[in-house]
């Protein structure tokens, strides 16, 4: 990158400044005066301008990526209502997860109904029983590889009663798998069932499932990585934690990720909060209450 200036007419402007006098010692100010602009100053403008323009564009870029990120994580909730979630794919096949109305874990299978297995029959079959046994309300299908074909698959079948179906964003779903929230939370589950559980999670509600994972790798813009890289941080966290105290959290189904983000909550009072809940619905559902 150039910025061009009129050579001569921002040299004549200095000497005018500058030069005071016409005989040697004027002569050596004139040649100072050259090479301080040539050397010097020029670079300097640049650097200047370049950084003054590189911020006001880095500005603009947070801003819309923050925008694009309020809007997913204040996305309608499907609400409470069994799912079955659907994480496409050819080779590998389709993992299918049943969740239940608060987004526990009940089930997982895969079905390969797509090159080159192509066993459509047999997915068919595996999906209607799913939506039978688990009493399936919503059907959610990631927008990934394999997405048009999977919708056309689950399209396809008759249940018998009305299931809604919904294609999902997928982005940082692989990032959430393999994360260490992840992990504490279904330490026994592949990342492949991981990430189709929050394909499922994301469905019944953005914003509770969206803040375990990093905001720069849920997809809110291009180039994120071409702009300043603690501005960007710093505004999409403001964002997380804005519609996080904006909508409010159920502290009974809430995760101990997202009472973090609650003001006055520190990730230590957060933990000890969860941890009380949690055993107070242990003991609940012990005594069968």
């Amino acid at each position: 990158m150039d910025i061009s200036i009129e050579k001569d007419s921002a040299i004549g402007g200095l000497k005018e400044v500058f030069v005071k006098s016409s005989g040697n010692a004027g002569e050596q100010v004139a040649l100072a005066t050259e090479d301080a602009y040539s050397r010097l100053l020029k670079p300097a403008i640049e650097t200047e301008f370049r950084m003054s323009s590189k911020t006001a564009a880095d500005e603009e870029a947070i801003r819309v990526f923050a925008e694009n990120l309020r809007q997913l994580l204040l996305a309608s909730p499907l609400g409470s209502k069994r799912v079955l979630a659907i994480d496409p794919g050819f080779r590998t096949g389709c993992k299918v997860v049943c969740l239940d109305e608060s987004g526990t874990f009940l089930k997982y299978s895969t079905i390969f109904p797509h090159a080159p297995q192509n066993e459509w029959d047999g997915a068919m079959v595996t999906i209607k029983d799913l939506v039978s046994k688990y009493n399936i309300e919503a059907i959610g299908y990631g927008n990934g590889t394999a997405s048009k074909e999977t919708e056309k698959l689950v399209r396809s079948i008759d249940f018998g009663k009305p299931v809604s179906i919904f294609m999902v964003n997928e982005s940082g779903a692989s990032i959430y798998s393999a994360s260490e929230v992840a992990r504490e939370e279904f330490p026994d589950e592949d990342v492949t069932v991981r990430g189709s559980i929050s394909i499922g999670r994301r469905l019944l509600d953005p914003l509770s499932e969206l803040v375990k994972i990093d905001a720069k790798s849920i997809g809110v813009g291009q180039y994120q990585h071409d702009v300043n890289q603690t501005r960007l941080k710093d505004s999409l966290d403001n964002v997380v934690q804005s519609c996080v105290n904006y909508v409010g959290v159920d502290v009974n189904t809430a995760s101990k990720h997202l009472l973090t983000y609650v003001s006055g909550l520190t990730s230590t009072t957060a933990k000890i909060l969860w941890n009380t809940v949690a055993k107070t619905v242990r003991l609940l559902r012990a005594a069968n209450y």
